[in-house]
């Protein structure tokens, strides 16, 4: 059995996940920004898995210019990530990760919850993270993963547009400032429904993102990304014709 991934972005993620895939025996080849991509394919053109680990912002310019072997073996992790990305790109099934935990420079890793994976190479990701005491579990379908993926896109744009007024960590977002989470949240899920093309299960989510804010109540809110989150949140909403007044309430507060 082949265990060679390659590894497309060595950021903090990337680097973290190379190190757990190298303790369960595979083998990591590197593409870092500037490397020919076919180049790299002509050597490994059947590997296990080709892990995209760049940034939302530089996935779907990777996306569009991957080699053609390599697109049945891909695996995702980004945030902001719904199947419509990969959709759009012809990918049929690619491995994709929700990353629950937190690494950042000169820090070690940070689990909020076990970090659920679906897909073709989801025990290998599953396995690697567990190599580094990460916690990470197996999904049983492609439901489950988008509900998922719908849920920690709910947690990163309420806890960083929130952020965005009232600053802070997320316990106390939703112990004094919860109208504002809440009235953030309908709006980010009004997006979100759109983008996933239907509506889901708000009283669920919501209890997910509670859940997720139960585990790490000091986590920070706002992070230096989060204007261009709000940024692409009122994009989407205005392709959608949807009103989300409270995102652009908060973006004219802003003079975003």
């Amino acid at each position: 059995m082949d265990k060679t991934v390659i590894l497309i972005g060595l950021g903090q993620l990337g680097r973290l996940f190379a190190g757990g895939l190298l303790r369960t025996g595979h083998t990591v080849v590197p593409v870092n920004r500037g490397d020919d991509m076919d180049i790299v394919a002509a050597k490994w053109p059947e590997p296990a898995l080709v892990l995209v680990a760049v940034a939302e912002a530089e996935l779907h310019t990777v996306l569009a210019h991957l080699p053609p072997n390599w697109k049945n073996r891909i695996g995702l992790l980004q945030n902001e990530l719904l199947p419509r990305d990969w959709i759009a790109h012809k990918l049929s099934a690619p491995t994709v990760i929700s990353v629950w935990f937190e690494k950042k420079k000169g820090m070690d890793a940070k689990p909020l919850l076990p970090s659920p994976a679906f897909g073709p190479a989801a025990a290998r990701l599953v396995t690697a993270l567990g190599a580094l005491d990460l916690p990470a579990r197996t999904l049983a379908d492609a439901e489950s993963l988008e509900w998922e993926l719908v849920r920690k896109n709910l947690y990163i744009l309420t806890s960083n547009i929130a952020g965005l007024v009232v600053g802070g960590d997320v316990g106390t977002l939703w112990d004094k400032h919860r109208d504002l989470a809440e009235a953030v949240a309908a709006d980010v899920l009004d997006v979100q429904d759109w983008l996933s093309g239907r509506e889901h299960d708000r009283f669920k989510l919501m209890q997910g993102l509670l859940e997720a804010f139960n585990a790490d109540p000091l986590h920070g809110c706002a992070g230096r990304t989060a204007p261009m989150r709000l940024k692409r949140a009122l994009a989407h909403a205005d392709q959608a014709c949807l009103g989300v007044g409270t995102l652009r309430r908060i973006a004219a507060e802003k003079g975003l």
